[in-house]
């Protein structure tokens, strides 16, 4: 009986011990932080759900232990019970480690500091040089919208043609970045996120030359499943058309 005993309670604290384990682990501080939560999310089925939540009661030093099966983007959610979500959404591509992330309470996206993810390192180059070319885009829209309410067409065509080119521009860069960094986990992510309505020759093209390891992980396989998707329903219409 007491040998049945100390098995069930050996089982127990193993069973504990995995709960509390992973191979990703994010430690953050959140500086000026006194109460409030923070949610570790991620997207599963299109939707994106709460996997984890700590509760921050007059230190604002956080951690979360979780697993992935490869780098992905994981979402920190702060709630800091000001009814203002303004800022409140920190997105990180998380890949098996140790990611540090050090920031604000007022500004927790905009201020956040990470470090221990290459992946994370590289999706930031990459949204530094596709923000600038949004906001040219903004600037355009609004110099379109004034030449309109003035009635000067002549410009309104020619901003119009900036903006045309401009997006144009936004488009090679992010393709070019992709077939550059076939080797990186947020190639496949990127293209399913901005060039997701390129040509299936392209597509097919990135998918090819993405690195096995690439290829295999989590993007990589959702941007594979999405190429067969559209291959089905281009040999459907082709099928119907005949029909």
């Amino acid at each position: 009986m007491n040998k049945l005993i100390t098995l069930l309670f050996t089982a127990l604290i193993l069973a504990s011990c995995a709960k509390e384990t992973g191979n990703l682990t994010i430690n953050g501080t959140v500086k000026g932080l006194r109460k409030g939560k923070i949610y570790l999310q991620k997207v599963k089925d299109s939707t994106l759900i709460s996997i984890d939540s700590v509760k921050i009661d007059g230190e604002p030093n956080f951690q979360f232990t979780t697993d992935i099966e490869s780098p992905e983007v994981l979402t920190l959610y702060l709630d800091k019970n000001d009814r203002n979500n303004l800022n409140d959404q920190l997105d990180i591509f998380a890949e098996p480690g140790v990611i540090n992330v050090q920031t604000t309470r007022d500004f927790f996206a905009p201020e956040a500091k990470i470090e221990g993810s290459e992946s994370h390192t590289k999706w930031n180059e990459y949204k530094k040089i596709r923000s600038k070319f949004g906001g040219e885009n903004l600037d355009l829209i609004k110099e379109i919208l004034e030449a309109s309410k003035a009635g000067n067409m002549t410009l309104v065509d020619s901003l119009q043609t900036r903006s045309d080119q401009n997006a144009k521009r936004s488009y090679l860069y992010t393709i070019n970045f992709v077939l550059n960094n076939t080797d990186s986990y947020v190639a496949p992510y990127i293209t399913l996120v901005d060039a997701y309505n390129v040509n299936i020759k392209y597509l097919d093209s990135i998918s090819n030359t993405l690195t096995p390891e690439v290829a295999d992980s989590k993007y990589g396989k959702l941007l594979r499943e999405y190429i067969t998707d559209i291959k089905d329903d281009i040999a459907k219409a082709e099928i119907d058309s005949i029909n």
